[in-house]
């Protein structure tokens, strides 16, 4: 397992700097000029020298190859020195938002706790509600609650996130008044009052994205645990006597998490990227919020940095989600 975790990481460098590469292409073709936030009345020997500042005077493989160090060096080491109060990254230039002049990675470290607070409670609310849901369905085929699961899942599910987040703000928040609309970052939670001011301002944006997760997985639980509960291997353990607590939630369940987990692996990432538009409508001060304004100064700095960060994400999630294939299922060896 470590050879094969080795080896995975080893490839993932090639692949990440590929990736790399066509953003930062993609970023070079967009239309656009940093500059055109500027005011009129600043003479254009003025934007020359801001534009030559920023970096932008040199020819594009320079400015690749600068930012590839600042991302996997510059930055880690600022990192490292500011956990252990070294001096390694002292007057090194650092990736610089064109947006506000401040490091990239500053402006991304105050904002995603916020995402962090929403997305990570989602998804965890998600996985609690979807699997036993999906067991429960499959082993109670065609049922009521079963048919009533379908129903909700695939509402869920169809419903993008932008019309059930105004949804619920005109039901919750507008006609019951229950919960507030819109998500305040500056609440400073140092007591059981603010705690309790914090869950209830997280809970509509953590609801919607709950539903959505959950419709996703408790489907992929459902087909899963089918797959697996007409193999012989379960009739032969009921032939032997066993409960059938324990051959629907030891054997069965065991194997049928298999592809659940690539599901639940890979949609973490992409819930980032999804949470975008939760933030917009419940005004949470976030990643996908930082995205949507970086995009529209824009910023190609942050745009860039923050689209690389999902993708790091989606090759860590890949590699996770392959080593827990081997702790599930003791059949797959990769050494």
């Amino acid at each position: 397992m470590l050879t094969f975790t080795i080896r995975r990481l080893l490839f993932a460098i090639p692949t990440l700097l590929f990736i790399a590469l066509v953003i930062f292409m993609l970023l070079e073709l967009a239309p656009g000029d940093p500059m055109a936030n500027v005011p009129l009345t600043v003479p254009a020997e003025v934007k020359e020298q801001m534009r030559q500042a920023l970096g932008l005077g040199e020819p594009a493989p320079i400015r690749f190859y600068k930012w590839i160090i600042q991302f996997f060096w510059i930055e880690p080491l600022n990192v490292f020195d500011a956990l252990f109060g070294t001096t390694f990254a002292e007057g090194k230039l650092r990736i610089i938002s064109w947006q506000n002049r401040a490091p990239v990675f500053m402006a991304i470290a105050e904002r995603i706790p916020q995402t962090l607070w929403v997305v990570g409670t989602a998804y965890v609310v998600a996985i609690l509600i979807a699997i036993p849901v999906g067991i429960y369905s499959a082993y109670k085929q065609y049922s009521v609650f079963d048919q009533a699961g379908t129903f909700v899942t695939m509402i869920g599910f169809s419903v993008p996130p932008f019309f059930s987040g105004v949804l619920v703000i005109i039901i919750f928040a507008v006609q019951l008044r229950w919960f507030p609309s819109i998500y305040d970052t500056r609440l400073v939670v140092d007591s059981w009052e603010s705690f309790g001011m914090q869950v209830r301002q997280m809970f509509l944006p953590v609801m919607v994205l709950a539903l959505q997760i959950t419709s996703q997985l408790s489907r992929f639980m459902r087909a899963s645990m089918l797959d697996n509960l007409n193999q012989d291997y379960v009739r032969t353990a009921r032939a032997k006597g066993l409960r059938e607590r324990t051959v629907v939630l030891v054997h069965v369940l065991r194997n049928s998490m298999i592809p659940v987990v690539t599901v639940i692996a890979l949609s973490v990432p992409a819930i980032f990227g999804g949470a975008i538009i939760t933030e917009q409508v419940f005004k949470v001060n976030g990643i996908g919020q930082l995205l949507i304004t970086a995009i529209q100064a824009n910023d190609l700095p942050m745009v860039q940095t923050l689209t690389f960060i999902f993708a790091v994400l989606i090759v860590l999630f890949n590699l996770i989600a392959d080593v827990l294939y081997g702790i599930l299922d003791p059949r797959i060896r990769y050494d």
